[in-house]
């Protein structure tokens, strides 16, 4: 695949959630706890070229918030900046409409990095969430998920030009 970063990557909701399983997975290792929050979420795809090359899920938490629940990158598209813009797009779609975007997710330190760079801060800690409620161990980046990290984000609407 030739580098997304030259392409035309564009960002749009996807109304099939079967096309994107695989990648769903590949963020969040059981297709249970996938289901839990998929049907009352909004479901985005990033394409170049019409090759999906991400995928995201982001949930009304209330009270101001979004919850960006899963974010895959495909990994012939990893390491090119499509996770970063896809985040940067969603931020700001999702400014109108909420004040905070927050994210869950296991703590390992490019994972985190990520995020970090995304403009998220680290906001609370869900103890032992990955080995209570998956039934298989997971290991990112050889590292066993125990906590769960949250991070959040302001969401602040773009101004217009006087």
């Amino acid at each position: 695949m030739k580098s997304v970063l030259n392409g035309n990557l564009r960002f749009r909701r996807e109304g099939n959630p079967s096309r994107c399983k695989e990648l769903l997975l590949l963020a969040d290792a059981s297709e249970e706890m996938v289901m839990r929050y998929l049907p009352r979420g909004e479901l985005w795809v990033a394409e170049c070229d019409d090759i999906l090359c991400a995928v995201a899920v982001l949930t009304d938490e209330r009270h101001g918030v979004c919850e960006l629940k899963n974010l895959a990158v495909a990994p012939a598209c990893q390491r090119q900046g499509v996770g970063r813009r896809f985040v940067t797009f969603l931020c700001e779609h999702y400014a109108a409409r909420f004040r905070e975007m927050r994210v869950g997710t296991g703590e390992t330190p490019r994972t985190l990095g990520f995020y970090r760079a995304c403009g998220f801060r680290l906001a609370d800690r869900l103890p032992n969430f990955f080995t209570e409620h998956y039934p298989n161990p997971i290991i990112d980046d050889g590292i066993l998920l125990r906590d769960m990290v949250f991070l959040h984000r302001p969401l602040t609407k773009r101004q217009a030009n006087p």
